[in-house]
């Protein structure tokens, strides 16, 4: 079992910045995939970005030039630099990681909030 514990979410305003750090922990092998997605309000939860244990990266067409997403795997650990923030970027944010040599998301956060005001 894994577990991915977030942190870093918070408020901001538009235009600024939030680095949002994701550690996966328990029985930890060769993760393939991790990931962010993001639920806002009365929608879908939707792709942020993915990275593979390689360090390909997947964004959504929404974030691309604004996020970046890295990993340590040394540390198991996934993080997610947001710039340049925006209103429509509220959401809960989780992290996400994938099991054995799937690339879809498994395992799955608690979410963290992230806020934005104009």
């Amino acid at each position: 079992q894994v577990q991915l514990a977030e942190s870093g979410g918070g408020l901001v305003q538009a235009g600024e910045s939030l680095r949002l750090s994701c550690e996966a922990s328990g029985t930890i092998s060769n993760i393939n995939v991790m990931g962010w997605y993001r639920q806002a309000p009365g929608k879908q939860r939707e792709l942020v970005a993915t990275i593979t244990s390689r360090g390909t990266t997947n964004y959504a067409d929404s974030v691309k030039r604004r996020f970046t997403i890295s990993r340590d795997n040394a540390k198991n650990t996934v993080y997610l630099q947001m710039n340049n923030l925006k209103p429509e970027d509220v959401a809960v944010y989780y992290c996400t990681a994938s099991r054995g040599v799937s690339s879809s998301p498994y395992y799955w956060g608690q979410g963290t909030q992230v806020t934005v005001s104009s």
